[in-house]
């Protein structure tokens, strides 16, 4: 049996909850993901001989990983009866299992760089305008987003648009037709296009969605606050109208993603379209009094919240005085400078406890700068949607190749980076046509054609030779994993390598065997097809491990969902938090109400100290101290 002992009054209702919908309203630090994994954990402990799988939907792979772990600990061998993943990934999979249906095939490629996107609409301008209009992709990408974002299907688009302020809207209505019809064409998909691409699928497939339902009884969602348009409409999809055992967890007060498409308002609606029951987890365990009680100073000057919505209550002892801490500047260097030499007073371990937060990325540049005067490594959170080394792009490139032998632009990518690694240039219209008069695998004529060069490495003769049939003739690419890392190791000791080729090598092959590892985790390594491996490793940021000891500098976006020791927030002035475009917007704005939130999500980071800085001079301009200081009752108009 689960030990659920420890769990409050609130928590254990939660976690007792059996069918039919719930909304779980959790505060920041109320262990709302403890209560979603015991819960799963209870359905699966307490009914071990049914069949039916539960389906857990998150919004980062960090978080579906974190709750694996948990659920797999609280009940051995619950991966065969859970599906725990991302929205994106779960539309991936029901992509590669019933993508048919729509002219897609299961191995299609998932599109991450924005390049490739602008190069695929570039195709799609030409093809749907007869002359040039001056109208460029990098002007329309945002917008074909938009439209695909939030569900506006290509044959209604001219309407939608025609509503709008722009100009030439069919014009532009029949790019957005061109581009998703293209990209199933060639079995390619965009971030967007893959959520709605599935939700299409399930929208006009009612077997396919009555499957999924059958498969999937309890559907459990984290941060639903979180969900645009198109991804609610997906769970909508997923969840039995008979049933509707839905377990969802959000928290009003920490939508701070309007600009990607989550809205207060869905929150209501899914209360409303499922009649749910709404729980609430008020308790904080995480931040001290203090800091509670200027969140909740801060939160209540946003109208248009849940009417009972609880205030925080905070539920941690701490013995120090000292745990706000507001500092005033002439100017910003002074204040990152005082920041950097803060951090540097504390120990090593408490350091690696403590993060600067900021409303912009700009505001930390500099103060990973005064950083490194005081001789401590900052580093700033940013995802990373490619491998950036030649020698990865040179391997992830070959599996995409073997994954679709007849790519043009994968066989372009294998021989930029093998011109990289080995200074040997070769002609990709040679291997094409090469590859036409046999069997028209480019992966074995690009083969060929290296082997045919007179100065290749010793190296790499070995890897073409051994190693590289592993993959084309057998598709073994757990194999050919293993021989071209040994190839791969061998390089650098081949040539000097006085351009530091290799630089970033060793990093980045750890941060791939790591996205393996876990990616063979969650499926389990004999289900891992070459396609499914390399569309889970498109969807999953290359973010290297930061160096032990580096202090994290965040936007606030990026540290939702994270705690530490020590925050600093930074910049806390007027144009900065809240933004300028906010305060354009007004005070009573949708946009100054997201701003206060990202405040509040902020400041409930903090496990022991909470450090807010502001200065008269930001970046050349005067400024005032933030509006929430005021709210938060820690300074005095």
């Amino acid at each position: 049996m689960i030990d659920i002992s420890t769990l409050n009054d609130n928590q254990l209702k939660a976690v007792n909850w059996q069918d039919g919908p719930l909304l779980v309203l959790a505060g920041p630090g109320s262990g709302k993901t403890r209560v979603l994994t015991f819960r799963i954990a209870r359905l699966l402990d307490t009914e071990p001989n049914k069949h039916y799988r539960i389906l857990g939907l998150t919004f980062t792979n960090k978080a579906a990983a974190e709750m694996r772990e948990r659920i797999s600990t609280l009940v051995p061998n619950s991966g065969e009866r859970t599906l725990l993943t991302t929205f994106h990934s779960f539309a991936a999979d029901l992509l590669r299992q019933h993508g048919h249906h729509i002219g897609l095939k299961p191995d299609f490629t998932i599109l991450v760089q924005d390049a490739d996107r602008h190069s695929l609409l570039d195709e799609a301008i030409d093809a749907a305008w007869d002359e040039q209009n001056g109208r460029t992709s990098e002007q329309l990408l945002p917008l074909i987003t938009r439209l695909t974002e939030n569900d506006i299907p290509p044959k209604n688009a001219v309407e939608v648009l025609q509503r709008s302020s722009l100009e030439e809207p069919d014009a532009i209505a029949a790019v957005y037709q061109q581009y998703r019809s293209f990209m199933l064409k060639r079995d390619t998909l965009d971030f967007a296009g893959l959520i709605a691409e599935a939700l299409g699928l399930l929208e006009s497939h009612p077997g396919v969605r009555r499957q999924i339902q059958r498969i999937y009884p309890y559907i459990c969602v984290d941060e639903f606050q979180d969900t645009n348009l198109s991804q609610y409409k997906i769970l909508r999809n997923l969840v039995s109208p008979t049933t509707k055992n839905l377990f969802v967890v959000a928290d009003d007060d920490q939508i701070i993603y309007q600009w990607n498409g989550a809205s207060p308002e869905r929150l209501r609606a899914l209360q409303e379209d499922f009649a749910m029951e709404l729980l609430q987890l008020p308790q904080n365990y995480r931040c001290p009094k203090a800091v509670v009680e200027i969140a909740n100073n801060l939160i209540e000057h946003n109208f248009g919240r849940f009417v009972e919505k609880e205030v925080l209550t905070a539920h941690k002892e701490t013995s120090s005085d000292l745990v706000i801490n507001i500092r005033k500047f002439n100017d910003f260097s002074e204040e990152a400078s005082w920041v950097a030499s803060s951090i540097a007073e504390r120990s090593l371990i408490a350091r690696e406890k403590c993060v600067v937060l900021s409303r912009t990325k700009k505001l930390l540049d500099q103060v990973i700068d005064a950083l490194n005067e005081y001789k401590v490594e900052g580093y700033l959170a940013a995802r990373k949607n490619e491998f950036e080394s030649a020698s990865l792009q040179c391997l992830h490139s070959i599996l995409r190749l073997a994954n679709s032998r007849s790519s043009r632009e994968h066989l372009r990518k294998i021989c930029k980076a093998f011109f990289t690694l080995e200074g040997i240039d070769l002609n990709i219209r040679d291997i094409i046509s090469h590859a036409s008069t046999e069997d028209g695998d480019y992966l074995r004529s690009w083969s060929k054609a290296a082997l045919s060069r007179e100065h290749l490495s010793d190296a790499t003769r070995r890897f073409l030779e051994t190693s590289l049939p592993v993959l084309s003739d057998r598709l073994d690419f757990w194999g050919f994993q293993e021989g071209a890392f040994t190839w791969l190791d061998d390089l650098p000791d081949t040539y000097p390598d006085t351009e530091g080729i290799f630089d970033e090598y060793q990093e980045e092959k750890k941060t791939w065997c790591q996205l393996v590892t876990e990616i063979a985790g969650q499926y389990g390594r004999e289900e891992v097809t070459l396609h499914l491996l390399l569309q889970e490793l498109d969807l999953r940021s290359k973010t290297p491990t930061p160096a032990k000891g580096a202090i994290p500098c965040f936007t606030i976006h990026a540290s939702k969902g994270m705690e530490f020791d020590h925050v600093y927030l930074v910049g806390m002035v007027e144009d900065q938090l809240p933004s300028w475009a906010a305060r354009k917007k007004g005070d009573d704005s949708r946009e100054m109400q997201e701003e206060r939130r990202n405040c509040f999500v902020a400041i409930t980071r903090a496990q022991e100290t909470l450090t807010l800085t502001y200065s008269h001079m930001v970046q050349g301009w005067q400024k005032t101290p933030s509006r929430f200081l005021y709210e938060m009752g820690v300074l005095e108009k």
